[in-house]
């Protein structure tokens, strides 16, 4: 089984279907700290990394910028003292896509490196 930070993501578009709650489940299960919430009627990938200070966690914040924007897949982001939180979902199907789940495998790495907690 491929790790998922190293897919590729897909293109997708308004018609690319969600995943269904078997495939959510099953990638859900390859990724440490991640759980799937609701908002707005929009299920996303969330995960509140806590790191040691600010700096820290604006390093964090930025490094998961650059990937979104490498990327064209942008996250919501909250930024506080010693915490991030990331969001991934696909704006244009309103929900889930495999690309959501190696954007959070990807983020798992970043907070690695920066000592963020698993």
């Amino acid at each position: 089984m491929s790790n998922l930070k190293d897919l590729p993501c897909e293109p997708c578009s308004k018609d690319t279907p969600p995943l269904l709650p078997h495939q959510q489940k099953e990638l859900l299960d390859r990724l440490a700290g991640w759980q799937i919430v609701e908002y707005g009627g929009e299920k996303q990938l969330e995960r509140t990394i806590k790191l040691k200070n600010f700096a820290d966690a604006l390093g964090l914040t930025n490094r998961i910028g650059a990937l979104a924007e490498a990327e064209g897949h942008h996250p919501a982001i909250l930024l506080e003292y010693g915490k991030v939180r990331v969001n991934w979902w696909t704006h244009a199907i309103g929900g889930l896509h495999q690309n959501d789940f190696i954007m959070a495998a990807r983020t798992n790495q970043i907070a690695s490196e920066f000592g963020g907690n698993r």
